[in-house]
């Protein structure tokens, strides 16, 4: 735009120049010229009448020097100009033009004659063709170097219209002094500027532009017709379908003004009266020219003191410069080069889009974020901007189009300082009401044309909010820097984070996190991963197939890929993703895709979950509940949890403690693989694990029994041997029982090779001890048994196994379903040890360094370990190595007690007491009778591991053993006080369990720990040759007792004494029942050689006896057979000859005179053993011989 020139589509674009000078004489070339022709029009000029100049004519130009016509001098404004104007500008013209022309308050109000001549001077002196011959003169080495003003034909005005346009490259002092001082006549009137009128003539009365101030006599107003316009084509731009629209032509002219006048605001002469007073206020001492004075105003904009009248002429000036950035002298002119480097003003493209502020934006960041050099002072220029887009939301069409309806219903009144972006984000993420796609989508545009990642100072309402966060957790991070955002994630949900810097924080990171682009840092390492791997492009193209939100998912796909799976990220890109995943756990909100998918999810099941973390636990819990697409979700995040826990950034933080403690060493690792959780769960019950962090490994726990593949070491083991051997099974709980029953299979087969392979059958037993810490770890027992935890361990705490050790202590109150589940757990646990989890905790260190000796272990004896030994005894099924030991003994001898037993409940040890007794009778095969002696010695010890002892004798222990049964640790006195009071037990069933254990004693000595203890002295002196078991160390005793020359210690002497007397009322109590009770008695007797001795010495006497006994009645029968046939032929009177044998006499006189001894009188002797239940072996004395 240019006095009489037409309007240019295009310039050059503002280039170096000259701050405009105070207004002084024009160049002494000029000045002659000028003088001449001013006074030409003196001599034409008429004079004012008293009404003004009407029809009058004004002086065509006029001198600029002290000669010739001057304006100060006219009759109509010589008032005036003494009024408004410094007396040392009279001589100038131009000075006095400005000086009048610039005059606004009513106090001064310049005279309606004097506006009216000042307006006819203007107008004929940028339509005098002397001008031009002035600017030929002035600028004639500018011409010659601009070759599109060389070329304008002479005589039309063209060439100052063409100066004017390229006045930002016009680096002759002399003419950049006259062509900025034409400017500034211009631009006080739209009707002076050539070819403004012309082109928007229609659009001034469509718009009724032309009565702005209706009744104004100041003819200098008709500048804010120009503002009019400009108004009219930023409202176009905000409505979708506009009622009244700026034609082509006037708003190429009103952007072509507006850039014009983007170096000194004086030119905008709305703004320039509108402003004025707020100039001086804020701008005092900023100096006009360059825009300096816009940008000094606009950073003031929100400023309480501002005025509405010129916060308003910014705001239009602002979104021209949205719509044509060159309406912005300082960014243009500081981009320029770098514009034209990155190819951003590529010619011959629309200008619609090449002028927008946004398109220059995301052309140049694209440049700085590929790492590409950007001048400074460009990048100083696009930070200003930048953050003007995120200060007034109006700046952007879009967001006006896009967001109008939300804005009025949830953000009216927050316009200033960026509030009405944060209320729309706080919108966007669902916590005041819901936001429509069109908004949602105007608003990630906004958020990367300002790229406020890239620099958080850009967000104003977050750089306020958060400042003194920044002072404190962030003081280390240079000011600007991309990583300042990362701090502020880092220390979210600390003691550090204010409330408001949270909820910026988190309205902004919505955003960013939508787009990858968005975070600088996370782009610059990972774009050629990116590029390579997920077929991106430029940082400002975006692409269908991909989008920006699916960027980031390829990439974690690719981080935690393994080497032989190949196509991984860099190390550098790896890092990153990682510390994106971190900072994205922290609020489920943040995940893309996981809010996109579980909205409906998390309203229904997570409403109540507002805490930190508990949305995501929430939709964890209800895995199995979510929809499809939201189940895929977030199983793929928990899948990824597993391997790299520390994503878990809340988990990490309640965790910090005891991992600097106990897992230091694999927390330092870039690659978790898993080992981190491992590591927390194996010390989830030290003292040092506070509450929050074995809640959380709990959870996660919990969270991956749902799945297998939610736990990555146990997945990378076992993935093959799932699919080969558990297809189609999800649970890692059934995968976990699968797995392990194929190996127990396979053990108990003695396969040749097991079929599952040994790195997961190592990870098998990890899993299977894990599972057993928490019931809650096993889902059907937890559901089984929950009524009975409720009923007896309700004070108990989850966790170390507590509440499965407290079931098995009730196990005889639990319900039928419950305790076959805790009897199934157990069979589990004998036949695996290793999985029971207490024992392996309590007696890990014992376990190390203690022997497998049982005789070491039983002054160490705890609850738990006595818990384990009651549950080996209570069913021969619950222990493996008995079970295999006597695998043939246990149908032989115990086929009544199986017929009535069940598969899911215990035998409370009656196998166990039915192999005792035949271990006493020595009845047993080697390997079972090694097995019983070893459960016989650990009940001597202990009465509450003999169940059959312990149920029928519980009265009898109360009443007579109390102060025995109370002590702390268990060393057989208990078996010992019921043995004394033998004679005091009324009860028959625990009569028999006390003669039981006296039948025990005697076969092997170490079953009767009081005694043992009381004879070990001796039995090394007198027995060590002796091996233990069958009774023979037992008659090693007996015979040192009866020996007169052994001497043994008076204890031992007492305690065999003692024994006898049981023995011998025993055998009163329960005699013998039958032949082979008693041939099994008297080869477990301790006189087993002397008992067979006298029994064959008898034999051999007996049979003698026989002998003698067949030969007299061989010799009687002939006798009397010959008798009585005499008798029946001869002797009719029998008896004659007949011995008296035959008479009734006594015994015969070869039988022995003195009785036999009883079994009674051997056993008071030590001599025979009795039998439980049974009669005398041999008659007593009055019994009658019979032959």
């Amino acid at each position: 735009m240019a006095p009489c020139g037409r309007v240019r589509g295009r310039s050059r674009g503002p280039g170096p120049s000259f701050l405009a000078p105070p207004l002084f004489l024009l160049v002494a070339a000029a000045a002659a010229a000028a003088a001449a022709l001013g006074q030409a029009q003196a001599q034409q000029a008429p004079q004012p009448a008293a009404g003004g100049l009407a029809g009058g004519r004004a002086p065509r130009g006029g001198s600029f020097s002290s000669g010739g016509w001057k304006l100060a001098e006219e009759p109509v404004c010589r008032e005036d100009v003494a009024r408004v104007c410094p007396k040392h500008t009279w001589a100038n013209n131009l000075a006095v033009l400005e000086c009048l022309q610039d005059v606004r308050e009513p106090d001064n109000e310049i005279s309606s004659d004097c506006n009216h001549l000042l307006w006819n001077y203007k107008l004929n002196l940028t339509a005098d063709p002397k001008f031009e011959t002035v600017a030929r003169e002035v600028c004639k080495s500018t011409i010659a170097e601009i070759k599109e003003c060389a070329d304008e034909p002479m005589g039309k005005g063209y060439l100052v219209s063409c100066l004017v346009d390229h006045r930002g490259n016009i680096t002759e002092y002399q003419c950049h002094q006259y062509i900025t001082k034409m400017t500034a006549v211009i631009f006080s009137d739209y009707r002076l500027i050539c070819g403004f009128m012309d082109d928007c003539r229609n659009d001034i009365n469509l718009f009724k532009c032309g009565s702005v101030r209706p009744g104004e006599k100041d003819a200098h107003s008709q500048g804010e017709v120009v503002a009019c316009l400009a108004k009219g084509l930023v409202k176009e731009a905000e409505e979708m379908e506009p009622k009244m629209r700026v034609s082509k032509e006037c708003k190429k002219a009103i952007l072509r003004v507006a850039e014009l006048s983007s170096d000194d605001f004086h030119l905008d002469r709305h703004l320039y009266f509108a402003c004025r007073d707020d100039r001086e206020r804020f701008c005092e001492n900023t100096e006009a020219g360059e825009g300096r004075v816009y940008k000094c105003l606009f950073n003031h904009k929100f400023e309480e003191a501002m005025s509405e009248k010129c916060r308003d002429a910014l705001t239009t000036r602002q979104k021209l410069i949205a719509q044509d950035y060159k309406v912005s002298y300082s960014l243009a002119k500081s981009c320029k080069s770098d514009l034209k480097k990155y190819r951003c003003n590529v010619e011959n493209l629309p200008r619609s889009r090449e002028a927008r502020l946004s398109y220059l934006l995301m052309c140049l960041e694209s440049a700085v974020h590929r790492g590409r050099q950007v001048s400074s002072e460009c990048q100083g220029e696009m930070l200003d901007y930048r953050r003007m887009l995120m200060e007034d939301f109006s700046l952007s069409p879009e967001i006006i189009l896009g967001c109008r309806t939300e804005i009025e219903h949830h953000c009216s009144g927050l316009h200033r300082k960026g509030r009405t972006l944060h209320c729309l984000m706080k919108v966007v993420r669902g916590e005041k009401g819901s936001l429509g796609v069109s908004c949602q989508q105007s608003l990630q545009t906004l958020i990367q044309e300002a790229d406020p990642g890239a620099d958080y100072r850009i967000d104003r309402a977050l750089n306020e909010a958060c400042e003194s966060v920044i002072q404190t957790a962030c003081k280390h991070i240079r000011a600007g820097d991309p990583m300042i955002l990362s701090c502020l994630m880092e220390h979210l949900y600390t003691e550090k984070m204010v409330e408001e810097c949270e909820h910026r924080l988190l309205e902004l990171q919505y955003f960013i996190s939508r787009d990858w682009k968005l975070d600088p840092v996370l782009y610059r390492k990972c774009q050629g991963d990116a590029s390579r791997l997920c077929h991106t492009r430029g940082w400002n193209e975006t692409s269908e197939m991909i989008p920006p939100g699916a960027v980031f998912s390829c990439l974690y796909r690719h981080a935690y890929r393994t080497e032989e799976q190949g196509r991984r990220l860099s190390r550098e890109c790896r890092a990153e993703v990682q510390r994106i995943l971190h900072q994205r756990a922290l609020d489920v909100k943040l995940d893309p895709a996981l809010q996109d998918k579980c909205m409906i999810d998390l309203g229904k099941w997570c409403s109540e979950k507002t805490e930190t973390g508990q949305e995501l636990e929430c939709l964890q819990d209800h895995l199995d509940d979510l929809a499809a697409e939201c189940r895929d979700i977030v199983g793929n995040l928990t899948e990824l949890e597993s391997e790299d826990i520390q994503i878990e950034a809340l988990l990490m933080r309640a965790c910090e403690p005891i991992i600097q403690t106990f897992c230091h060493e694999v927390a330092d690792n870039q690659i978790d693989s898993g080992d981190l959780m491992e590591c927390l769960i194996q010390n989830k019950h030290q003292k040092e694990m506070n509450e929050k962090c074995a809640v959380g490994v709990t959870h996660f726990q919990l969270v991956q029994m749902k799945d297998f593949r939610f736990s990555y070491k146990f997945k990378m083991a076992c993935k093959e041997d799932v699919l080969k051997l558990c297809p189609n099974i999800k649970k890692k709980v059934d995968v976990v029982i699968c797995l392990s029953t194929t190996v127990r299979n396979d053990t108990l087969q003695d396969a040749k090779e097991h079929r599952v392979s040994v790195k997961c059958r190592k990870q098998l037993r990890v899993e299977e001890l894990e599972m057993t810490e928490d019931i809650r770890l096993e889902p059907d027992l937890y559901e089984a048994c929950k009524t009975d935890i409720k009923n007896y361990c309700q004070n108990v705490p989850y966790g170390n196994a507590q509440i499965i050790e407290c079931l098995k202590e009730n196990k005889k109150q639990l319900s039928t379903r419950c305790h076959q589940k805790v009897f199934k757990l157990q069979e589990t646990e004998m036949m695996d040890p290793e999985l029971d989890y207490t024992l392996m905790r309590v007696c890990k260190q014992m376990i190390k360094v203690i022997s497998v000796d049982n005789r070491q272990l039983r002054p160490l004896i705890k609850p738990r370990m006595l818990t384990s030994l009651l549950s080996f005894l209570l069913d021969y099924r619950l222990n493996p190595v008995l079970r295999k030991a006597c695998k043939a003994d246990i149908p032989k001898f115990c086929k009544s007690i199986l017929s009535k037993a069940k598969d899911d409940s215990e035998l409370e040890g009656e196998v166990i007491s039915c192999l005792k007794l035949k271990y006493a009778d020595l009845r047993l095969s080697p390997d079972c009778e090694d097995q019983i002696r070893v459960i016989i010695e650990e009940s001597a010890l202990d009465y509450r591991l003999d169940p059959q002892l312990q149920m029928h004798c519980s009265d009898e222990i109360s009443s007579l053993c109390a102060e025995e049964a109370a002590a702390q640790e268990q060393t057989g006195q208990v078996e010992e006080c019921l043995k004394v009071n033998l004679l005091k037990i009324k009860t028959d069933m625990c009569k028999k369990e006390v003669l039981n254990m006296l039948k025990e004693s005697k076969a092997d000595i170490f079953v009767d720990p009081v005694l043992h203890t009381a004879c070990a002295l001796d039995i090394k002196h007198h027995c060590a040759a002796i091996p233990p078991g069958r009774g023979r160390q037992m008659s090693c005793l007996m015979e040192a007792l009866e020996d007169k020359r052994v001497r043994l210690q008076p204890e031992c002497k007492k305690r065999l004494n003692d024994r006898i007397e049981m023995w011998s009322y025993a055998a009163k109590v329960a005699p013998a029942e039958g032949f082979s009770d008693l041939a099994a008695q008297v080869m477990t007797s301790p006189s087993k050689n002397y008992i067979l001795a006298v029994m064959s010495v008898s034999i051999c006497v007996l049979f003698l006896i026989g002998l003698m006994c067949g030969r007299i009645t061989k010799r009687v029968t002939r006798e009397l057979k010959d008798s009585l046939l005499r008798k029946c032929t001869h002797d009719p009177f029998p008896g004659a000859g007949v011995p008296d044998l035959f008479r009734g006499g006594g015994p015969p006189p070869f039988l022995p005179q003195r009785p036999l001894h009883s079994s009674r009188t051997l056993f008071a002797q030590g001599v025979l053993p009795f039998f439980t239940l049974g009669t005398v072996a041999l008659a007593p004395p009055s019994a009658p011989i019979q032959d």
